[in-house]
């Protein structure tokens, strides 16, 4: 009996020592687990990196491996010159000042950076992140604003404005534009920012007919803004002239020219209407002339005849000649008179239309519009004055049937100037 609780109590020593073992053991292996890193990535990831310009970046990227070698080492989106060792994962850089002054990198910008690693063994060993990098500068470079065109600028009236304002960005960039001017002179494109285009077409009434001077000075002021509020003001003077309103001219003496030619179709009806009132008297004095001339003829006649009774008609038929001259002038006075008026109103249609030939407007801005409407004015004002009693015809005709009688060879051949 003795010996068996021996046994047993051996064999629980044993026991309780073997499951402090397992216990141990398992604890061990747990915490073993638990500290072993597996799992790739970056020890040393810097997020965020600041350079002044002319300064280096050497920054070395480490990985919780033992073995680098077997990691591959990548940049994506990187500005100019940044560079990574492909086999350590060593970063360099150089902030040259180069690369500002020609505009392959800017100050005051945050380049997100991204950066990965690669196990060449094993394609889904692999960790994407990235950092950000931004440069600055101690020296102040002052952005500007440059115009397309110089500082003073000579435009007439109906001219267009039109140029782009170009920005030369220093240190910090021009955001907002803005612009006033000491007149009314609104773009008619938005002006707001660096490359945008500024247009005005100069209104005719720009120079009013009470300014004295003919000339007058716009003064544009165009004002840079960056995000810090440093502006930078650039000022183009232009100097307007007087010019004259040639679409609106052109459109009056279109309507003189119209007015003009509707008087030479007046003066055409007048002219039909006097020369066959001509033609009329013509015939009827002819007609008394005639009778005169037979009565004279018939007393003479009946006087050399030997009955009394036809002496006696041939001593009255010379009386009755002698009555009808009288007569005559009474109903059909001399034509004189109205040849002289046919003749001036033809004489006047003739000028007239070569008036109109001789001041055609030579395009759409013809530099002597106004000498060639003044002259037209005076010439009809004073022709109207002089034909100011001339007859109107009340027949309708129209211009081609009066251009037909008016040239009529006929009709021409009785006014042309004779030859002496």
């Amino acid at each position: 009996m003795g010996i068996n609780k021996g046994i047993l109590t051996a064999l629980f020593f044993v026991f309780s020592i073997s499951s402090q073992a397992q216990i141990l053991t398992d604890s061990t292996i747990k915490e073993v687990v638990i500290n072993t890193d597996t799992i790739l990535r970056i020890k040393n990831i810097n997020p965020y990196f600041t350079l002044h310009v002319d300064s280096t970046l050497s920054y070395d990227f480490e990985i919780n491996k033992e073995d680098p070698s077997k990691y591959y080492w990548y940049l994506k989106n990187s500005p100019v010159g940044v560079k990574i060792n492909r086999e350590t994962g060593l970063l360099t850089f150089k902030a040259e000042k180069s690369f500002f002054l020609s505009g392959k990198l800017k100050y005051d910008y945050e380049y997100k950076v991204k950066i990965g690693i690669q196990n060449l063994n094993n394609p889904l060993e692999h960790i994407d992140t990235s950092f950000s990098l931004l440069f600055f500068n101690t020296e102040i470079i002052p952005s500007v604003i440059k115009p397309t065109v110089t500082n003073v600028v000579y435009a007439d009236e109906g001219d267009t404005i039109n140029f782009k304002l170009q920005c030369d960005n220093g240190s910090f960039p021009i955001d907002e534009i803005t612009y006033f001017s000491n007149y009314p002179a609104k773009s008619l494109t938005s002006v707001t920012k660096c490359n945008d285009e500024y247009t005005w077409f100069i209104p005719f009434d720009f120079i009013k007919d009470s300014d004295k001077e003919k000339i007058k000075m716009l003064e544009l002021f165009f004002v840079g803004i960056t995000k810090f509020n440093i502006r930078d003001t650039t000022i183009i003077k232009i100097y307007v002239k007087d010019n004259i309103n040639y679409p609106q001219r052109v459109i009056e003496f279109e309507e003189l020219r119209k007015q003009v030619t509707n008087y030479i179709v007046q003066l055409k009806s007048s002219f039909k209407l006097t020369d066959e009132k001509i033609k009329k008297t013509k015939k009827n004095r002819t007609a008394f002339d005639l009778g005169s001339a037979a009565t004279g003829l018939g007393g003479t006649v009946f006087s050399s005849l030997p009955n009394v009774d036809q002496k006696t008609v041939g001593k009255i038929l010379p009386s009755i000649g002698v009555a009808l001259v009288p007569v005559k002038e009474a109903t059909a006075p001399n034509v004189t008179s109205d040849q002289n008026t046919a003749l001036l109103i033809r004489n006047s249609i003739k000028r007239l239309e070569y008036l109109l030939k001789d001041n055609v407007l030579v395009g759409d801005r013809d530099s002597d519009i106004l000498q060639k409407e003044k002259k037209i004015k005076d010439e009809i004002k004073q022709m109207q004055i002089q034909l100011i009693d001339i007859p109107f015809s009340d027949e309708k005709l129209n211009s081609k049937q009066l251009d037909d009688y008016f040239n009529n060879p006929k009709v021409n051949k009785k006014y042309r100037v004779k030859k002496k």
